[in-house]
């Protein structure tokens, strides 16, 4: 059997193939043997397995002595929240982020509330691959309880981000799509609670989803479509953990991932100038919003838990990835779409602008994507032709290699869980990033 796709701070694959019980049980089990004693969270993101593979892992966990609240559906950063407000060792999260339907996975969280670093997620992942341990002589069985109220704590602390009168003010026309995931949950307390006239789409969060799961333009056309039809101001989606958020516009514009946390960035550095951190293949938008602001700006590896450690590490005010994840440390070291939904509300009341003004007003890039097959011996000779093509760029060997101009730049940076390289260039045309791309593409061929 194929082994499941295994990142920084947890594992995914398809459900009876990749991903089966003894792995997820496997994988739980060693956890729970390398976080502090104490007790944890367990979560799920509303796809229909994730209620059977939620139950083993709370009685995996039992059997080894851990107290467990499981706390049903809930979104990513709600389950870092409720980590940090019970005090416990750390929580798994049953979810396949933006992965199709047949998928499921595990995501780990540590005391902090915040995905695992790497060093941790290593020794997790040595004891899980290790043969298969005899089962310890343990003396006492932990407890499994249900949490009433999962999301009060989180949404007390996003709305603590903003002026929530001012936006109440506007009685903005909001539609939100969680797309049967668990966003829909603190989705509704939270546009609630900031006065919106709103029509949420995609509930019950039962992983029934009505569309493919990422939020990308191509997915989300009749959203777009319904932005319009309903003249709402607005429009938000989520993907099914609600780590992410896409923007749509007034006039049904897709505005996407990337800009998500632009626009949030924005009004954050208005109010607070301090350092940022964004990843390496996140769009220059938030480089040249710190220029803007006069703020340092610092480049992480790709991986949520590398900017979160960078951001720790630089004391940042803000930061996060260009797939839509905004991370405030108000709230957590999480990417966290509600936070991202609060602070573009909170933007467009404090400027009395709509949304599509506000998106214009910002830097501008255009950013394409592709990739390359390409075996892992290969890498190292390909990167030096690269360097050698491309010898006018400035050159960074911190993921990948990452070659910048004036105004454009190039990252290939090879796959963890696949034979590939993935080739993103962003500049102010998308002709240009398309170039880029293609003319990388074509060294790595010759």
């Amino acid at each position: 059997m194929a082994e499941p796709i295994i990142s920084v701070s947890g594992l995914r694959g398809v459900v009876g193939d990749t991903l089966t019980p003894q792995v997820a049980n496997r994988y739980a089990s060693a956890f729970a043997h390398t976080v502090p004693e104490g007790g944890l969270v367990v979560t799920r993101d509303g796809r229909a397995s994730g209620l059977h593979f939620a139950d083993m892992v709370c009685q995996t966990l039992n059997s080894l002595g851990r107290d467990v609240i499981n706390a049903g559906v809930a979104a990513t950063p709600t389950t870092g929240v409720l980590i940090r407000d019970l005090k416990f060792s750390g929580g798994i999260q049953i979810s396949a982020s933006h992965n199709p339907a047949e998928y499921n996975g595990i995501k780990l969280f540590g005391p902090d509330g915040r995905v695992i670093s790497a060093g941790l997620g290593q020794q997790i992942l040595d004891r899980y691959r290790r043969p298969i341990d005899p089962l310890d002589d343990q003396a006492t069985f932990g407890t499994v309880r249900s949490s009433v109220d999962t999301i009060s704590a989180h949404a007390k602390l996003v709305l603590k981000t903003v002026d929530a009168d001012s936006i109440s003010a506007k009685k903005y026309k909001v539609v939100l799509d969680s797309n049967h995931g668990a966003g829909s949950l603190l989705g509704r307390k939270l546009l609630n609670r900031l006065g919106c006239d709103f029509q949420l789409l995609g509930t019950p969060p039962d992983g029934q989803f009505e569309h493919l799961p990422e939020p990308t333009a191509e997915n989300l056309k009749e959203l777009c479509g319904t932005i319009t039809e309903n003249h709402a101001q607005v429009g938000f989606a989520q993907d099914p953990d609600a780590d992410r958020l896409a923007l749509i516009d007034e006039t049904g514009r897709y505005v996407g991932e990337e800009y998500t946390l632009a626009v949030c960035l924005d009004y954050v550095l208005r109010h607070t100038p301090g350092p940022v951190v964004t990843n390496c293949s996140t769009s220059r938008m938030s480089e040249d919003l710190a220029a803007r602001y006069g703020v340092p700006f610092f480049r992480s590896k790709v991986g949520e838990a590398n900017v979160c450690d960078l951001m720790i590490e630089k004391a940042a005010i803000f930061g996060g990835e260009g797939n839509g994840g905004p991370i405030d440390p108000r709230v957590g070291y999480v990417r966290d779409s509600f936070v991202g939904m609060a602070l573009v509300l909170a933007s467009m009341a404090e400027q009395d602008k709509p949304l599509s003004v506000i998106v214009d007003d910002l830097p501008r890039y255009e950013i394409h994507k592709t990739k390359v097959a390409l075996a892992q011996q290969e890498i190292a000779d390909v990167e030096d032709r690269l360097r050698e093509h491309f010898a006018d760029a400035t050159a960074d060997t911190m993921d990948g290699l990452r070659l910048d101009w004036p105004g454009r730049w190039l990252l290939v940076r090879a796959s963890n869980t696949e034979p590939i390289v993935r080739i993103i260039a962003e500049a102010e045309s998308a002709k240009v990033s398309q170039k880029l791309c293609e003319e990388a593409r074509d060294v790595i061929a010759t």
